[in-house]
């Protein structure tokens, strides 16, 4: 008779597809409920673009057939610095409590905040269970190229936390072989495993059809960008490709669908620089994104021109594929490596705002749609991904 495995998950930004954000948690998780030996219980938080509610300080639910256990701490990509800090040391401080006294065999720890590896230390070294650490953002060097860190002190003291983290692992679990790369060339003698974001196929690939007409867009005559509109995303670069596009008199557009601190100043340069070409679309569910990036002639995935960016792995890369849209990627590393490997999609000079107009003014894919989303199921299929996490798991009991 098989042996049951009870893992604690420690997340912050847990969301279904009825919210406006990752799914890889869910997605795992529900496969991984399937076989009945694994059980799985989830401690977050209320991020904003999720679809979780306020319920109190603490409730818990059940979502197909996973125990979540949602922590009153409010997380929101446009809180000023120290009100973002102070959400993440509240949540690794009380989801520590589940850690100290929960039923498990496995903790993992997914990162970023690189803080929520206090719970999954408590795990390690009181609990004496064992460690996943999953890195999702390699905190805090991210952090500190983009200047989000700035005091010596603070940045000495998350390096030696992130390096204890790490060592403290019995298995760490990575997003993209970029962040593999990386990771051991910090530490030795540990397991780190290459996980992808998955791609949802079932739910990316039938047809959906959306009210184009309500923006003014036309079916393959828009470049889509969807997600945090945030420097990272290298946002200004795209609103000066759609006013060169608008100047052009170009039919292709650039819609925005999404919230972030700089959602105000997109909109406001919009309406006074007249950009007709950029198209600004509230934040929705992923279940209703699904058509609008259907309907795209490309998906831009832009990131700021920094190293440490090149080992990201973000969603809308894989959901991309899924829907058959091809991508415009900014970044040199695995994915640059890929998409010209593949044939994909193409790569643009995240410095010059006129190349990209350039390349969108005429764009047509290289490929059909069905080539795409056979390029998503062979690479990042979410079964199969969760098969192998759950698998690499079981190697540790």
């Amino acid at each position: 008779m098989k042996s049951e495995l009870k893992i604690i998950y420690f997340y912050q930004y847990f969301s279904t597809s009825s919210g406006s954000w990752g799914t890889r948690v869910h997605e795992f998780t529900r496969d991984w409920v399937k076989d009945d030996s694994v059980k799985v219980k989830i401690v977050t938080s209320l991020y904003y673009k999720s679809d979780l509610v306020r319920k109190g300080l603490h409730y818990k639910e059940v979502i197909d057939g996973v125990d979540v256990d949602v922590l009153g701490i409010s997380v929101n990509n446009k809180d000023g610095f120290i009100k973002r800090i102070w959400s993440f040391l509240s949540y690794s401080f009380f989801s520590s409590f589940y850690a100290l006294f929960g039923r498990y065999d496995v903790a993992i720890a997914s990162s970023g905040p690189i803080t929520v590896g206090l719970p999954g230390l408590i795990a390690k070294h009181i609990r004496r269970k064992k460690l996943v650490f999953e890195v999702r953002d390699l905190w805090p060097q991210g952090a500190i190229e983009l200047g989000i860190i700035k005091n010596p002190i603070l940045i000495s003291f998350a390096y030696w936390f992130e390096k204890f983290c790490y060592r403290s692992a019995d298995l760490i679990i990575c997003l993209s072989p970029g962040m593999r790369d990386e990771i051991l060339a910090k530490i030795q003698n540990r397991r780190v495993v290459s996980v992808c974001n998955a791609a949802n196929i079932e739910l990316f690939s039938n047809g959906i059809q959306v009210d184009l007409n309500k923006y003014d867009l036309q079916r393959k005559k828009y470049a889509i960008y969807s997600g945090n509109i945030g420097k990272v995303n290298n946002v200004e670069w795209m609103v000066e490709a759609a006013k060169h596009l608008t100047l052009m008199g170009s039919e292709m557009k650039i819609a925005f669908i999404g919230d972030g601190q700089l959602s105000e100043l997109v909109k406001q340069r919009k309406e006074n620089e007249n950009i007709e070409n950029l198209v600004l679309i509230p934040l929705m569910p992923k279940s209703e994104l699904v058509g609008f990036v259907q309907s795209a002639a490309v998906s831009l995935v832009p990131l700021a021109n920094t190293p440490i960016l090149r080992t990201s792995s973000p969603n809308k890369f894989f959901e991309s594929f899924a829907a058959g849209v091809p991508v415009v990627i900014t970044t040199f590393g695995w994915m640059k490596d890929f998409v010209e490997l593949e044939d994909v999609g193409v790569y643009c000079n995240p410095d010059s705002s006129l190349d990209l107009a350039n390349l969108l003014m005429d764009f047509k894919p290289s490929q059909d749609s069905d080539f795409y989303i056979d390029i998503a199921r062979k690479h990042f299929d979410k079964t199969t991904l969760a098969k192998l996490f759950l698998d690499e798991m079981l190697e540790l009991k």
